[in-house]
């Protein structure tokens, strides 16, 4: 896989990292590797190494999901070690895969988290706020530099975020405050549909582009992503069809990580709208995989021919 000629501090991802108990129609799995951050900095490693990692975990942290991180080229220099116990999360999915139960939520370790970014990459050209507390992201921003008293970033930083419909709910002025400092802003229909207050996808797009990203990508599970752009620009892509899904759990992450790390992979910042939209492919076909297996299992298996064989069919399944 194409690697990037940055230095260490290409790109840094912070966010969660969790241990996850899965439960499907088919099969249960626990102890797995989990969290937002956890997904995206090993998405982006199949574009660009080292990625840096923040996050925090907890003594009783499964040793063996670190060792593969570091043997993918994630940099674990930010990551904090606790005495407490780790972030965990125990859900189970239904028939249809669309719909899951949350069964318990052990927030330990990031009950009280402040972000704490190793001063080595905070000049990184890409940052990326993978899912958590808006409080967190600003953080994160204030810490790589960002000056979040004005909006925008020069064009040599790049900020790529991720929100969940909690943050909407219970911390939707802190959530706003972030939003004017992302180049490119990601969230599922739902949370479209609800942070726009409007119905109609295309409509949300740009009502969501007024809140200040730069560009706002809305995932549409498996029938794609649409992109929408400051100038007007409207791109929309399938996903890749998949027969069976083992695991849902981590693929919008992978699909936030694969676009970062893809777009590192390139250079440096500003990107053109060819380089964003092949960058929305990337981060759909990755996140393909991801479900096809419990967690991370899939993407530790997989090898740069099997991503170079389904891009190539997907380029002939959408040709016309």
């Amino acid at each position: 896989m194409s690697e990037s000629h940055h230095s260490n501090s290409a790109i840094v991802v912070g966010g969660t990292i969790a241990i996850d108990h899965v439960k499907t129609p088919e099969a249960e799995a626990a102890d797995l590797l989990g969290g937002s951050a956890a997904y995206a900095a090993l998405a982006a490693s199949f574009y660009c190494k080292p990625v840096s990692l923040v996050g925090i975990i907890g003594h009783d942290f499964p040793q063996q999901h670190l060792d593969m991180l570091e043997t993918r080229g994630v940099s674990l220099a930010g990551v904090e070690r606790s005495a407490s116990e780790s972030f965990t999360w125990s859900g189970e999915y239904h028939a249809n895969m669309n719909e899951r139960t949350t069964h318990r939520v052990g927030l330990n370790v990031l009950e009280n988290w402040q972000v704490k970014v190793p001063a080595a990459v905070a000049s990184a050209p890409i940052v990326v706020l993978a899912n958590m507390s808006p409080d967190n992201q600003i953080e994160m921003l204030t810490q790589c530099g960002i000056d979040i008293s004005a909006p925008g970033n020069p064009e040599s930083r790049f900020v790529v975020a991720d929100t969940m419909d909690l943050w909407i709910e219970i911390a939707n002025g802190r959530l706003h405050d972030v939003l004017p400092h992302l180049d490119l802003f990601v969230l599922n229909e739902g949370e479209a549909r609800e942070l726009a207050s409007c119905s109609n996808l295309v409509r949300a797009g740009k009502i969501l582009l007024d809140k200040g990203p730069r560009h706002v990508v809305v995932k549409l599970g498996e029938f794609g992503a649409m992109m929408f752009s400051r100038d007007g620009g409207i791109f929309r892509s399938s996903a890749w069809p998949l027969e069976a899904v083992a695991d849902p759990t981590g693929a919008g992450d992978t699909f936030v990580g694969a676009m970062a790390g893809y777009l590192a992979a390139q250079g440096s910042p500003p990107y053109s709208a060819t380089q964003l939209r092949q960058a929305v492919i990337q981060g759909s076909i990755l996140a393909s995989f991801t479900c096809e297996a419990f967690s991370t299992r899939r993407l530790e298996s997989l090898v740069q021919a099997d991503l170079d064989e389904r891009m190539s069919h997907f380029r002939s399944l959408t040709h016309w």
